[in-house]
C-alpha cells in the first residue's frame, strides 16, 4: 500500500513537472492560462447549468490537453530531427494548427453559451462586472506571474498575494464555486512556472523547427 502510494505520488511529481515545463516554454500555453482566468470569472458571474459549466470547464481544459500534447511532440522532434527539415516543420505545424481549431472551437461554444443565456446575461449585468473588475487584475497577476522575465522572489509573491486576495473576494459572491477553483488552480500553476523560471539557468531553445540546428559533433 505504502510503495503504490509513493508510486502514485511520484508520477503526480512528474506530471505536474511536464505541466510546468509547458508554462515555462510554450508562448501559447502561457496566452491559455490567461484566457483560463478570464473565462472563470465570467463563469463565476454567470449562472449557468450543470452541462454548460461541464461543457465550458471540459473545453478549456482540452484545449490545455492538447497545447501540452503539442509541446511533447515538439520536443520528440527536435529530439529526433537535429537539422532542418521540411517533415519537421510538417509536423509541428499541423500539430499547432489541433490546438488552433480546439481554441477556436472553444471561442465557438462559449460564445454559443452566451447567447444561449442572454436573459440571464441581462439580469447578471451587477455581478458580472463585479466578476470581470476582480478578474481583470487576476488575469494581470497570471500574465505577470508566466512572463518569461526573471523577476525578484519579492515581485512574484505580491503578485500571487494579490491574486490569491482578489480571488477570496470574488469568492463571496461567485455564482460558481467550480469555476472560482479552476481559476486558483491557475494562478497556483501560474506561480509555480513563475519559481522555475527563476531556477532555470538560461532560456529554452526556440520551438520552430525552421530554424536551422547546428550539426553534431563527429563521433
Amino acid at each position: 500500500m505504502l510503495t503504490a502510494l509513493r508510486a502514485a505520488c511520484r508520477s503526480f511529481v512528474h506530471a505536474w513537472r511536464g505541466l510546468i515545463h509547458t508554462v515555462v516554454h510554450q508562448r501559447n500555453m502561457r496566452v491559455h492560462l490567461v484566457a483560463a482566468t478570464l473565462v472563470g470569472f465570467v463563469g463565476s458571474g454567470i449562472p449557468l447549468g450543470l452541462a454548460e459549466k461541464v461543457t465550458l470547464i471540459f473545453c478549456v481544459l482540452l484545449v490545455l490537453f492538447a497545447e501540452i500534447l503539442n509541446s511533447a511532440l515538439e520536443a520528440l522532434v527536435d529530439l529526433a530531427t537535429e537539422q532542418l527539415h521540411d517533415r519537421a516543420r510538417v509536423t509541428k505545424d499541423t500539430a499547432a494548427a489541433g490546438v488552433l481549431v480546439l481554441a477556436l472551437g472553444t471561442v465557438v461554444v462559449f460564445a454559443a453559451l452566451v447567447v444561449h443565456n442572454w436573459p440571464v446575461v441581462v439580469a447578471s449585468q451587477e455581478r458580472i462586472w463585479r466578476q470581470l473588475a476582480l478578474g481583470l487584475p487576476v488575469a494581470a497577476c497570471v500574465a505577470g506571474l508566466v512572463w518569461p522575465r526573471r523577476p525578484s522572489l519579492a515581485v512574484d509573491l505580491l503578485l500571487f498575494a494579490l491574486a490569491t486576495l482578489l480571488l477570496i473576494i470574488q469568492f463571496r459572491d461567485t455564482a460558481s464555486t467550480v469555476f472560482s477553483a479552476m481559476t486558483f488552480g491557475v494562478v497556483v500553476i501560474a506561480a509555480d512556472a513563475a519559481r522555475v523560471r527563476r531556477r532555470a539557468p538560461s532560456p529554452p531553445a526556440g520551438r520552430d523547427a525552421r530554424t536551422p540546428k547546428p550539426p553534431l559533433p563527429p563521433p
